[in-house]
């Protein structure tokens, strides 16, 4: 088995690693504290003109075409700078992916050319709703059809970047009469129509440059060809796209464990106490390496799975495996950070604090980590049937 990278992955890789460096890192403190929309929105132009939000999309679409390996290495990167930053970076190729993989070639040149460019500053996943978190198939949102258009109503809840995304993919119910999860169709809606409304923007624990509202519908009407794909299938791809998003997930959470164990780590080499650097002490070590090592396994674990995805194979298990154990592994990783840096761990002084605030949320979007068990116990006792 070749686990080296191809070099075009170490380019991404390297690429996304200095921008992270010279352009997120003296920002994202900042950023975290003070709401500066323009100065993060701007990063996320220059993160579309390097290429980096449409990394497996087809070069006719704009995309660099890099395959998910290089997205995992990517997002890994951004997000040991500015999880804010990794996370719509990772939601803006995932939207991509959707439209390239079901819309209609005139769908696809309209929009993903936008969200690449950076024209559009990102794009948005509508898909889950007050009563639709765990359980997508219970979304309430409606499309009717009426004359040559649909008319939407519903609303969708904690969506990554509604205040500046240009379009949403939107999934609704076109068919209430269908068994759950076979009624529900996948729409293309544009910010700024008629009946559309963007809700105010939610006050978080962590990740807080990210902006985070709730969508309104109220009789918003769509054209005719604004669906996606086929009636009525919509679900199907909510869910195998979701399985493909955990990898951004999983990467953006193995980001901020390693950003946070390796400042930690650095620290102990530094502070000293009982006349000797605390890295002697054996409790240290222990920290440390328990953490580096499974973070190392996290990577590999999201390797595997970007690579099966990448190769056309099933990968929902290993996406599963990968999305929960790196960002539990990374909580983990981010709270022995702390507690080697001790009370200065606890204070803004420090990044630790913020980064043990943007990994709580990695386990949770993307389907919560105890979903995450549930695919992955129901795919295994199934294969041994």
């Amino acid at each position: 088995m070749n686990l080296d990278l191809t070099e075009e992955q170490r380019i991404i890789q390297d690429t996304a690693r200095n921008f992270a460096k010279t352009e997120l890192e003296p920002l994202a403190a900042k950023l975290d504290e003070q709401d500066d929309r323009a100065a993060f929105c701007a990063n996320l132009r220059k993160l579309a003109s390097l290429g980096l939000m449409g990394i497996n999309v087809k070069g006719d679409y704009g995309g660099s075409e890099a395959g998910v390996v290089a997205f995992s290495l990517a997002v890994t990167e951004i997000g040991k700078a500015c999880a804010s930053t990794g996370v719509t970076m990772s939601v803006n190729n995932m939207v991509c992916e959707v439209i390239q993989a079901i819309g209609s070639e005139e769908q696809r040149m309209k929009y993903i050319p936008k969200i690449c460019s950076g024209e559009y500053y990102a794009g948005g996943f509508g898909l889950t709703e007050t009563t639709a978190g765990s359980d997508p198939a219970g979304m309430r949102c409606s499309a009717v059809l009426d004359g040559n258009e649909w008319v939407l109503n519903g609303n969708k809840m904690f969506i990554t970047s509604a205040e500046y995304a240009g379009v949403f993919v939107v999934w609704a119910v076109t068919d209430k009469s269908a068994p759950k999860g076979k009624g529900i169709s996948t729409f293309l809606v544009e910010n700024g129509l008629k009946g559309f409304t963007v809700g105010r923007a939610e006050h978080k624990m962590g990740q807080h440059a990210s902006i985070t509202n709730e969508l309104i519908f109220e009789d918003c009407r769509i054209p005719k060809d604004a669906m996606m794909g086929k009636p009525n299938d919509g679900f199907r791809t909510a869910v195998g796209e979701l399985a493909g998003g955990r990898i951004g997930i999983g990467s953006l959470g193995l980001g901020i464990g390693q950003a946070a164990i390796e400042y930690a780590a650095k620290y102990a080499l530094e502070r000293r106490q009982f006349d000797q650097p605390i890295s002697n002490f054996q409790a240290i070590q222990w920290m440390i390496a328990e953490s580096y090592t499974e973070l190392e396994a996290a990577r590999l674990l999201l390797m595997n799975a970007a690579y099966q995805k990448e190769n056309g194979r099933f990968f929902a298990r290993q996406a599963s495996m990968a999305k929960y154990y790196a960002t539990e592994a990374a909580e983990r990783a981010c709270y022995n950070a702390l507690q080697i840096m001790g009370g200065y761990g606890y204070t803004r002084e420090f990044p630790i604090e913020r980064f043990a605030r943007d990994v709580r949320i990695t386990s949770i979007y993307e389907g919560t980590n105890q979903i995450q068990r549930v695919i992955i116990a129901r795919d295994i006792l199934s294969s041994l049937k």
